[in-house]
């Protein structure tokens, strides 16, 4: 009986493959349906063993990728949502409301909530407070009232910036950071893909794109029919516009538009709607969108990990986008 002779060193030369490429996520905007989608897609990439150099996010991309970003599991995070409710992380008081517009004339009045019970339940599941000390390097994009302009925060506390980056207009009032005041992120950019791809040296920067795109007058009418019509006349005001690096395809292929090499691949799966602020079907859309993921990017998972250079080719067959909306001016927070 002869026995089999296996040479290690092989399989380093797999291992060295496997941890060979940088890659990077960016996690768009996209409500309450866009925190389980995102937990969905970051599900899936763990069951890949894609590992993930560094992470961007947008809304609620910012929630779930500064949540993950800072040390927490995924199966602790997945595990909070199975349990959250609408009032952990929005509390309107309609009295105050009332109050204000009928007796005060809306003086001082800049939110149906304010971001207390978000900012606590962001608190809760950071396993660090600051950026600086995060498992994996994160950035989050918000609105600068004041300047008019977009700020990526890099540095400081978690907390408040990644709830600013969430606080869209009418449902949460605006948050105050060094005497600044912030809100949603998603009214300059759906996803901050300009943040992390070229500082970071990456090979490949995934996207996962689950805005909401109202398609057509039959979208617009189900959306009024909806409860909180209101709400969803705002978000199609401010929301309507859709990114340079989107196709019609629910995967897709780009080169970085900056000029370094990295290839970003883009996700924007199918999902059913889940509105304002329900989260019951919430883990139906996370299971759904774990799978769609894996699906997706099965065919190509080997060149994600190993060698881009297939995805190359994958660029050339895209259809061209234009990147016209791209904007290169970011204001960085002054922490000084």
């Amino acid at each position: 009986m002869y026995g089999v002779v296996v040479d290690k060193r092989d399989d380093m030369s797999v291992q060295s493959k496997l941890t060979k490429l940088r890659v990077g996520v960016v996690l768009s905007s996209g409500g309450v349906r866009g925190v389980y989608a995102h937990t969905g897609f970051l599900l899936a990439l763990e069951k890949m063993g894609v590992n993930v150099k560094a992470m961007a996010g947008c809304s609620a991309g910012a929630v779930v990728g500064g949540i993950y970003a800072s040390g927490t599991s995924i199966q602790e995070w997945v595990a909070a949502l199975s349990k959250i409710t609408p009032k952990q992380f929005w509390s309107p008081s309609f009295l105050r409301m009332g109050y204000s517009f009928f007796f005060r004339k809306g003086r001082g009045y800049s939110g149906m909530s304010s971001t207390r019970m978000a900012m606590a339940f962001c608190y809760q599941h950071l396993k660090v407070k600051k950026f600086e000390d995060c498992k994996i390097p994160f950035y989050t994009l918000a609105k600068n009232l004041l300047h008019g302009c977009k700020t990526l925060f890099e540095r400081g506390e978690l907390a408040p910036r990644i709830v600013a980056s969430a606080a869209a207009p009418l449902l949460y009032e605006p948050v105050q950071i060094n005497n600044e005041l912030y809100c949603d992120g998603a009214l300059l950019e759906l996803s901050p893909t300009d943040a992390i791809c070229c500082k970071h040296q990456l090979d490949i920067l995934i996207i996962h794109h689950v805005a909401r795109h109202n398609k057509g007058n039959i979208g617009i009418k189900q959306l009024l029919q909806q409860p909180w019509s209101l709400i969803e006349v705002l978000n199609m005001l401010l929301y309507q516009q859709r990114p340079w690096y989107l196709s019609d395809d629910p995967i897709s292929f780009r080169q970085c538009p900056c000029g370094c090499d990295a290839i970003i691949v883009v996700i924007e799966p199918d999902l059913p709607e889940i509105l304002w602020p329900a989260t019951d079907s919430g883990l139906k859309v996370l299971d759904n969108t774990s799978q769609q993921t894996m699906k997706l990017l099965e065919p190509y998972l080997d060149s994600i990990r190993y060698d881009k250079t297939s995805l190359i080719k994958e660029v050339k067959k895209s259809p061209a986008s234009s990147n016209s909306d791209l904007e290169c001016g970011i204001r960085y927070e002054n922490l000084n």
